[in-house]
């Protein structure tokens, strides 16, 4: 919305200054943390109201969980509202990226939506049946990939970019399709599972957010991607607004639900983080990149993965509890060590995904 302003501007005063992307990514990032600080206890409140039992605690899960109960859940409409009414305020309008990623997010985050009341209302943690969610993301990843196919250019359709490797571009043909959805499905579902502890996900996915952010930036930038010698993909510049006002509902939210959590993020907050980064990745061309940024969540859907699989085959378990997080807490570590000392992984994998820009 602010973008238009400009059009008012003969080139100098205080409107040009919204022609600059990182002008209107602060103006986001402060919107979304303001709208949190603002709107957080409200939310809260009618929360509290609403659902009287909160979120269901998992029967199987550590004893120290059973002290969370009736803590509500759904917080994630706070990071949604804050990052959608951020993006529409200083995002360009006629860009189809940031359209993209929005779109997906919202739909993602209606699913989860969904989940949370179906959980809450029943009073336990079954909620809408895996399949139906994983039917209903991989119909929103196939059209986020035939849309990125249309409005990627014409030399990057189809196209996988190898890091590190110069101008190494795979040409995934037919299995483009399924690719993306693999990778915006799985990008949704791993930040759902690694959405255990007060506080675990959201930095984490803020962490990556910024990233991503940086690397949108670089690579909506002719000159940026001539000097580090990455593929140039034009409008991508504008996903940073959408980042930015990500990061600053996610520092909203984080204020409620640092531990302990006055509300949990829910599926509602946590699949639809997980699909707006993995689109952003799709949309940058970086997905093998968006594997080393997002290790941490990677990491987090493999020990479900892995144990249940290797629990069919042999009737035994990898883990002491699945997802790995529980593994820790099973172990005697408390919960703040477990969350901060994810973040540190978070911030470690997330520096190695950004130097791939500059390694060739």
């Amino acid at each position: 919305m602010f973008y238009w302003l400009t059009t008012f501007s003969d080139g100098g005063g205080v409107f040009n200054l919204f022609n600059y992307i990182t002008v209107r990514a602060g103006g986001a990032f402060f919107t979304a943390l303001i709208f949190g600080f603002l709107f957080g206890r409200p939310l809260i409140d009618l929360l509290r109201k609403r659902q009287r039992r909160g979120q269901p605690i998992r029967t199987d899960g550590p004893q120290t969980h059973f002290v969370k109960a009736g803590t509500p859940t759904m917080g994630g409409v706070l990071i949604l509202g804050a990052v959608t009414v951020a993006t529409l305020m200083f995002g360009r309008l006629d860009n189809a990226y940031v359209w993209l990623v929005l779109g997906v997010t919202i739909c993602f985050g209606a699913i989860g939506f969904v989940d949370d009341y179906a959980k809450v209302s029943a009073g336990n943690t079954h909620g809408v049946p895996g399949r139906v969610r994983l039917g209903l993301g991989f119909l929103i990843g196939l059209v986020a990939a035939l849309v990125a196919l249309f409005v990627h250019p014409a030399e990057l359709e189809a196209q996988l970019a190898v890091p590190v490797f110069k101008n190494v571009l795979l040409n995934l043909s037919w299995f483009y399709l399924p690719f993306v959805m693999l990778v915006i499905v799985g990008s949704a579902n791993a930040v759902n599972l690694t959405d255990g502890l007060d506080g675990l996900a959201i930095m984490p996915v803020m962490i990556a957010a910024g990233t991503l952010g940086v690397i949108s930036y670089a690579v909506g930038r002719v000159d940026f991607t001539d000097y580090l010698e990455v593929h140039y993909v034009p409008g991508t510049g504008e996903l940073l607004i959408f980042c930015a006002g990500l990061i600053g509902g996610g520092l909203g939210f984080l204020w409620y639900n640092a531990p302990p959590a006055a509300v949990f993020m829910g599926d509602t907050g946590s699949l639809a983080l997980g699909g707006a980064l993995g689109t952003i990745a799709v949309v940058t061309k970086h997905e093998l990149v968006w594997a080393i940024i997002g290790g941490l969540f990677v990491v987090e859907a493999l020990s479900v993965i892995i144990q249940v699989a290797y629990f069919k085959s042999t009737g035994k378990r990898v883990f002491l509890m699945a997802p790995i997080h529980h593994h820790f807490e099973k172990k005697g570590w408390a919960e703040p060590q477990v969350v901060i000392r994810f973040w540190i992984i978070a911030l470690i994998l997330a520096l190695i995904g950004l130097a791939t820009l500059k390694v060739r």
